[in-house]
């Protein structure tokens, strides 16, 4: 009966190892979630995991999430208002706002950069306009408030990404030497 009880009590240690090591923990997805904004914010704020269920809630209107995307590791923080555009895009849906809204990636995007114009390129990182903007906030705003603002992100400072679109915004890199471009055009 010893025998038995080890052998389950082994076995048991073993999946929940394998599991430990197969899926992320719910706390490390809030704790790299929160990284992508700064404390005051990601602190209160509630973690949704990449499926839209809630890791913990909040009470400041904010939501932060682990990952942009379901395959990548870029945590995000948005207000009410990208959110919104975030569910917009998501569904290739119009979207429209009166308002200013606001989402932090203090984390970056390395290694999972953007086509500057198109959304849903179909190959991002081999798009003419494939960018990589760093540690950044976004700030989404109506449409009529973007003149003005630079499309090009090589000449420094803040640009509009997406700009012939809805989900037209102003990237406002932290750090411009982080900005990487790859113009593939010859």
């Amino acid at each position: 009966m010893i025998k038995v009880k080890s052998c389950i009590t082994v076995i048991a240690l073993l999946l929940l190892s394998i599991s430990a090591v197969a899926g992320e923990s719910n706390q490390a997805k809030i704790k790299r979630a929160m990284s992508a904004a700064p404390s005051s914010i990601s602190e209160f704020a509630t973690i949704l995991d990449s499926d839209g269920s809630v890791l913990r809630a909040g009470s400041n209107g904010w939501t932060c999430l682990p990952n942009t995307l379901p395959d990548d590791k870029i945590p995000i923080c948005n207000d009410a208002v990208w959110m919104k555009a975030m569910q917009a895009l998501q569904a290739k849906a119009p979207f429209t706002t009166d308002r200013i809204g606001i989402s932090y990636m203090l984390k970056g995007d390395f290694g999972s950069g953007v086509s500057n114009s198109d959304p849903y390129h179909k190959d991002h990182k081999n798009a003419d306009d494939y960018v990589e903007t760093g540690p950044h906030l976004m700030i989404i705003v109506p449409k009529e408030l973007l003149k003005g603002v630079p499309t090009d992100p090589s000449i420094g400072g803040p640009y509009v990404m997406w700009a012939d679109t809805p989900y037209a915004h102003i990237m406002i890199p932290i750090d411009n030497s982080k900005v990487m471009m790859h113009n593939h055009k010859h």
